[in-house]
């Protein structure tokens, strides 16, 4: 079990990393908002972690 958590953070660890060094501090904002609004069934927190994920990727794209 500890096995099984200690490596499920070090992919969260990696892919919040791989979201930083691509779209830089505002996407980790994004991400952040996102999980927090998810976690707290709080439609709108989500709702903007979304957007503002969208609109970093349709800017790289």
């Amino acid at each position: 079990m500890p096995l099984i958590a200690i490596v499920l953070a070090v992919l969260v660890l990696a892919f919040e990393q791989l979201v930083q060094m691509k779209f830089g501090a505002m996407g980790v904002v994004a991400l952040v908002a996102l999980t927090v609004g998810i976690k707290a069934k709080n439609t709108m927190m989500s709702g903007i972690g979304a957007v503002i994920l969208v609109m970093l990727l349709a800017q790289t794209g």
